[in-house]
């Protein structure tokens, strides 16, 4: 029989009173009798906010996604929205991706808002992450809400908070929310919901965020260049096919295939491992269709459309997947290139990426004159930027994870317009002769040779997240001197804010907020960060290698493998 912690035995105690419908009552029931180890997962720890807002299997409990913890939630924000706004017409917007019960619980969070006197703008349907951070601000909002887990397996759901910028929330408010909400109750919650505080929203905002997309992404003057352009395109079942199909046609892309067989929306993402389009099976039926129609350029995109995977043909003519560095790197040099030929650029423009994404970005932000920020993993932080200096005129902006932001209509990662400006310059170098695959080669004959790769290591579970916890501990308590034969030079330590160079034996402070981040930089140029995720249960090692001139392909591949064996002991 296995032992259940007496904490945890509790809080179930506490799921078993009057204040929780018997529905979930005799769930709770059913897994004391049958399945203890379930119960413990379930109660042990009470789900937080991380990288992107709260995220979580769905099911009964403190550490799920149900109707009490996001009620608690919503609670807590819609008086902490009272406290900070007191004398003012409070307003928030709510969207929600394809996921199961992502409808249901949209209506939730509504209830408990509108029961708690403020006004909801509900849309009707599902719709892209992207287009609810622009509503915030479209609609004068206070606050927004997405249900959504983004391309996390079926089981999953979550909740991201955005403010009145259309950025996720960012210290110290999402402390002092949390705070909040941790004061409360489950019995405090206010579930009865007033209809007439609730108004539906689709066509007005859709419209408006669409023009708004067509206005930051097209770059293309001759519209015969998008005619030309003969692209396939898969929602991988998610809330994009609502969209981007549409920002395509509008901006005159007449040559668009779409994989019907992803094209309807569906939590179970039938016909994927993962709807990631970080893994490149995710997007095998795209790179099928666009072989079988001779296609240029393959986009997929995550179910809440604001990550996107790009495949273009090589030189041998087979379609090849970009990674997020590499698609990232595109975008921000084209970017500022198109700002160079008009003449435009100036010193108040800059540019911005994370912390575990390729240096290359630092180095385009240096050939073009203009300034480079830099934060943690995670799109409110660039958000972040964007409101810190309005002084400042912000570019793009994007990470390692296939996030992309053009301009700063949106505060987040938005897969609409990044997918337009991805075929707009696609279109412009097929004009050329050339693919994408070309122009990234220009990108890197001015600015540098690199390639990164990712290890995601996953490790379910409450004896998954001690797992993690041991390795960064021992990284930090046993460092590695040299990696792959090349010695350690400098270690950021983000959750002390220390950067130690050793060489010089000498230490600074990081000026970034903190987070459980480890960095390893060698002499030869390398750069190895581990980074346990804030969403999913998993630790995450971001390599990236340079090389100067010569066999670069071969040399940068052979040094990502070699380090992917100095860091097995670590993680086995």
């Amino acid at each position: 029989m296995i032992h259940i912690d007496p904490s945890i035995l509790d809080k179930v105690n506490t799921w078993l009173t009057p204040t929780f419908d018997k529905e979930t009552q005799e769930e709770i029931k059913e897994m004391i009798a049958h399945d203890p180890e379930g119960l413990e997962d379930s109660f042990y720890k009470s789900l937080a906010f991380g990288t992107g807002g709260m995220r979580g299997v769905m099911g009964v409990g403190d550490n799920r996604i149900n109707k009490y913890t996001l009620g608690k939630n919503t609670q807590g924000i819609s008086e902490y929205l009272k406290k900070q706004f007191p004398s003012e017409t409070l307003k928030v917007a709510i969207a929600y991706d394809c996921r199961h019960n992502s409808k249901e619980l949209a209506k939730v969070v509504a209830d408990v808002f509108s029961a708690n006197g403020i006004h909801v703008y509900l849309f009707t349907d599902l719709r892209p992450t992207p287009e609810l951070s622009f509503a915030v601000k479209h609609l004068e909002c206070h606050c927004g809400i997405v249900l959504t887990a983004s391309h996390n397996p079926p089981e999953y759901n979550g909740y991201k908070v955005y403010w009145q910028d259309g950025g996720q929330l960012v210290p110290p408010q999402d402390g002092e929310i949390i705070d909040l909400i941790n004061s409360l109750d489950y019995n405090d919650i206010n579930f009865k919901g007033d209809n007439t505080l609730i108004k539906a929203i689709d066509k007005e905002v859709d419209d408006a965020f669409a023009a708004a997309s067509l206005k930051n992404g097209c770059k293309v003057k001759d519209n015969s260049l998008r005619e030309n352009l003969k692209v396939v395109f898969t929602s991988l079942h998610g809330t994009s096919i609502t969209m981007i199909p549409r920002v395509l046609e509008d901006a005159g892309y007449t040559n668009v295939h779409l994989v019907k067989e992803q094209e309807s929306p569906d939590g179970d993402f039938p016909t994927v491992v993962s709807p990631n389009p970080e893994e490149p099976e995710a997007l095998s039926m795209a790179i099928a269709l666009a072989d079988k129609e001779q296609a240029d350029i393959v986009i997929g995109t995550d179910p809440d459309c604001d990550r996107l995977g790009i495949a273009v043909r090589d030189s041998d003519g087979k379609m090849q997947i970009l990674n997020g560095n590499q698609a990232m790197a595109i975008k921000t040099y084209f970017l500022l290139d198109q700002l160079k030929e008009q003449k435009a650029l100036n010193q108040k423009h800059f540019i911005a990426s994370t912390i575990v994404s390729t240096p290359m970005i630092a180095k385009i932000a240096a050939k073009f004159g203009v300034m480079y920020k830099e934060g943690l993993t995670g799109f409110k932080w660039i958000a972040k930027m964007v409101k810190d200096f309005p002084e400042l005129d912000f570019v793009g902006g994007g990470e390692e994870s296939f996030g992309y932001m053009v301009g700063d209509f949106v505060r987040d990662k938005d897969a609409v317009t990044a997918t337009l400006l991805a075929c707009e310059i696609a279109a412009i170098e097929k004009a050329k002769g050339n693919t994408l695959l070309d122009y990234f080669n220009t990108v890197q004959n001015e600015v540098g040779y690199y390639k990164e790769h990712l290890i995601s290591v996953v490790k379910k579970g409450k004896k998954g997240a001690e797992e993690i916890a041991e390795i960064l501990k021992q990284l930090r308590e046993n460092p590695f001197t040299e990696i792959n034969g090349s010695k350690v030079v400098r270690i950021e330590d983000y959750l002390t804010s220390e950067s130690k160079d050793l060489v010089k034996n000498i230490s600074e402070t990081i000026e970034i907020p903190k987070s459980n981040v480890l960095i390893y930089y060698t002499e030869d140029g390398s750069k190895i960060a581990a980074r346990p995720s804030g969403t999913e249960p998993k630790i995450k090692f971001y390599m990236s290698v340079t090389v100067q001139g010569g066999n670069t392909d071969t040399v940068l591949d052979q040094r990502i493998k070699d380090i992917q064996t100095s860091l097995n002991n670590l993680t086995s």
